[in-house]
């Protein structure tokens, strides 16, 4: 699960860890495996490259 597997920081990953923390593991895994299905389908189709986005900014 990208959650755990890296270190690196990414807008998916902040998203997971959100909403693992929101509906719990079990839902949060289905809804990242899905959305990573999504990405990786658009990729395929228009050749494009992922972006890990910018490093979230501490407050």
């Amino acid at each position: 699960m990208l959650v755990h597997r890296t270190k690196r920081w990414s807008t998916l990953r902040a998203w997971g860890l959100r909403l693992m923390k929101r509906i719990g593991v079990k839902k949060a895994k289905v809804a990242i495996a899905r959305k990573i299905a999504v990405i990786l389908h658009c990729i395929w189709t228009d050749g494009t490259e992922f972006e890990w986005g910018s490093e979230a900014k501490m407050a």
